[in-house]
């Protein structure tokens, strides 16, 4: 294959001279550009993009970060940001941090030495003092889970709101005994579902009973299987249950179905987000479906226009609760 050496020579010019012409610059001459143009055609010689983009100081590349790559809540979020940044000539770098620090500096090191652009963040238990520290200097955005007055743009939806909606919804239906399965409390978006939960129970004048919250310290079914026997286990049984995950509802559901509970006659279910197997349980799942391609795309686009210098800001996404056969009479 030929390189720009050879090119330069066979024109008769210097490296210096084919680089101009190659990155658009108008300091040559149209009858040198016209020699090296030649020149290159007859050595059909295609120039190195990294090393084009290592000289304009930016990589095309953008950082992914995720906790867990197997949460499916993550995977149509991941297709709008690829595509949006495939449309915009950029590329993603997909990052699994397992939520521990030492995997996150790891990655943060990719965009401080210039490996990427960017970082789109989605990891909830990111560490907040280093990610707030690495906007100062480097574009990031955070995308479903923010820290709260860092600084840094975010797309989300309201999820109180959307808690707040989808007990209201199991309230309409005649439930007054409604459990929560929460996440870690660590989480923003745990807080903010659980908020919602309460403000609707306290609307209605119902106290909650705090031996019907369950927390969960990862997302994945077995966690709702396990907080869905804790349920099972109480004297009094709620008559409805509120999860904050699709995965936690799921592994719920399992539970519920194995010891012959009928859902949602003895007890109703609803989840939250909308993932693609929301539908293909037995009965399928009320669930409050967040726009998640639509949230990746919003993300990539507010992150490229951050690594362009513009200004940013915030954007909440609509959300809509989605009444399937798990809160059907």
């Amino acid at each position: 294959m030929a390189n720009i050496h050879q090119v330069a020579k066979h024109a008769g010019v210097s490296v210096a001279t084919v680089s101009r012409v190659l990155n658009g610059q108008d300091t040559v001459t149209p009858k040198t550009r016209i020699k090296v143009e030649a020149a290159i055609k007859q050595f059909n010689y295609e120039p190195s993009m990294l090393g084009r983009n290592l000289r304009n100081s930016e990589s095309r590349l953008l950082l992914v970060l995720i906790p867990k790559i197997s949460n499916p809540f993550y995977s149509e979020i991941i297709n709008g940001i690829e595509t949006t940044a495939i449309q915009n000539g950029y590329n993603i770098i997909l990052c699994e941090t397992d939520s521990k620090p030492e995997r996150e500096n790891i990655y943060f090191d990719l965009v401080r030495n210039k490996m990427t652009d960017g970082i789109i963040s989605m990891d909830p238990a990111v560490n907040v003092e280093s990610l707030t520290k690495l906007a100062e200097s480097y574009s990031i955005i955070q995308c479903s889970e923010y820290v709260v007055d860092s600084g840094i743009p975010y797309v989300t939806i309201d999820n109180e709101e959307a808690a707040y909606k989808a007990v209201k919804h199991l309230l309409k239906i005649g439930h007054s005994k409604i459990a929560l399965m929460n996440s870690d409390e660590r989480y923003l978006y745990a807080r903010q579902r659980e908020l919602g939960y309460r403000k609707a129970l306290k609307e209605q004048n119902i106290v909650v009973n705090e031996d019907w919250i369950y927390y969960t310290q990862e997302l994945g079914f077995e966690n709702g299987q396990q907080a869905m026997r804790k349920i099972l286990m109480q004297d009094e049984k709620p008559t409805a249950v509120f999860a904050v995950s699709d995965l936690l509802a799921i592994g719920a559901l399992k539970e519920m179905n194995s010891r012959g509970l009928k859902v949602p006659e003895e007890m109703a279910l609803i989840g939250f987000d909308k993932i693609e197997f929301s539908n293909m349980t037995q009965p399928t799942l009320t669930t409050v479906a967040q726009p998640m391609y639509k949230m990746g795309t919003v993300a990539a686009n507010m992150l490229i226009s951050k690594i362009k210098g513009e200004h940013v800001d915030n954007v909440i996404l609509d959300h809509e609760l989605v009444i399937r056969e798990s809160t059907l009479g």
